[in-house]
């Protein structure tokens, strides 16, 4: 009997995604993986190690308690890069730690440097360029204050990186504003080196760029889900396998999702199920309950359209998705026993239930479903 639910990642499926991408970012390339949102609900703790084992040396946050949470289950020194929120308590405390983290601002700059002088420190900071992006950065003039300050203080900060971000490279139709905005950034870059402020890693790059946009590799790649298996967009896929003789998906998923079923039942034709009435029993039918609902990240809008695995054979989820369970037509799987598994995402014999699927019938990306697993649910490391 397996757990309530328990998402596995494939170690080997890591291993293959991060050799691809060393192989075509180069050798020239610094892969930083993106592990916000729990590592796309991969799970930090436990993806950590792995992404360590083969190679992985920088990391990308959003949040400073995501950075603390690499900081903490690192078993050697690797860089942690924090792109978004840090309280002015965690610019002290990431000072101390030498974990680096984005200065869009003059205020985050100022604060930098007072803790760094307090602590006797230099600040590693990213200078973060509004390039077109319009959400977050310094603008021109904002730049150019930051030099003047930075160059007053010059022996309390080390300049790690200089950034921006490209809004949706993952679509063709945001090209002439992906255009422009790397022409702003290397007009930016260019300013920041003529006052002699070189930084370590300049750096615009996401997955969808690092493959769309060649050009914007630069030092550095922030790399995302195309870690985790997944292709930014199937625009962007299909970009990268136009050109290929095998056109094969290099990818592997890591992610697999499953349960169990808990309960079995016989429902008579005319009977509705589950909540309300938006299932009516249109013959005799058996159906199988699985404790997990959308507090467990299944969602909602799966209702009536979910698919699952249950022994190599796809069933439909009918009714509404309640908190904590499912409910399945089993009636075409007449050995089905309690204590079954019940694939969400991932292989089962034959079959897969790809997160894709769930996009399309929910309308979230890729990013929002593996982003809402839930923390609470068990993730373990397998090698297959």
């Amino acid at each position: 009997m397996i757990d309530i639910s328990l998402i596995t990642l494939n170690e080997t499926a890591v291993e293959n995604n991060i050799t691809f991408l060393k192989k075509k970012l180069g050798e020239k390339v610094k892969i930083s993986a993106v592990v916000k949102a729990n590592a796309y609900g991969h799970g930090i703790e436990e993806i950590i190690p792995v992404f360590e084992k083969y190679g992985i040396e920088h990391y990308s946050v959003f949040y400073y308690s995501e950075a603390i949470r690499v900081f903490d289950c690192l078993s050697k020194p690797a860089t942690i890069m924090v792109m978004g929120w840090l309280s002015e308590e965690s610019i002290r405390d990431a000072i101390e730690k030498e974990i680096e983290f984005y200065v869009f601002n003059i205020e985050r700059l100022n604060s930098a440097i007072k803790y760094a002088k307090e602590l006797n420190l230099r600040a590693k900071i990213h200078l973060e360029a509004e390039t077109g992006m319009n959400r977050s950065g310094l603008n021109i003039d904002e730049l150019n204050k930051a030099i003047a300050i930075i160059k007053e203080n010059i022996e309390y900060i080390e300049i790690a990186g200089f950034c921006t971000h490209l809004a949706g490279a993952e679509s063709v139709s945001n090209d002439f504003r992906i255009q422009n905005q790397f022409k702003r950034y290397k007009k930016m870059l260019a300013i920041l080196e003529a006052n002699n402020l070189n930084p370590k890693y300049k750096h615009a790059a996401n997955s969808a760029a690092a493959f769309v946009y060649p050009k914007t590799r630069l030092d550095l790649v922030r790399v995302g889900i195309m870690l985790y298996g997944f292709w930014s967009s199937t625009e962007v896929f299909i970009h990268y396998i136009n050109s290929k003789h095998n056109k094969i998906d290099p990818l592997k998923r890591i992610l697999r999702w499953h349960s169990q079923i808990m309960s079995i039942k016989k429902i008579n034709s005319g009977e509705f199920v589950g909540y309300g009435i938006s299932y009516l029993a249109q013959s005799n039918i058996k159906t199988a309950l699985v404790p997990v609902g959308y507090s467990f990240g299944y969602s909602r809008s799966l209702s009536n359209k979910g698919r699952v695995l249950i022994r190599g054979c796809r069933c439909s989820v009918i009714g509404v998705v309640n908190m904590n369970m499912i409910i399945v037509d089993i009636s075409h799987v007449s050995d089905a026993k309690l204590g079954d598994e019940v694939v969400l995402i991932g292989k089962q014999g034959e079959l897969e239930i790809k997160v894709s699927a769930f996009s399309e019938i929910s309308d979230e990306l890729n990013y929002e479903i593996l982003a809402h697993l839930p923390e609470s649910i068990i993730r373990t490391v397998i090698k297959q």
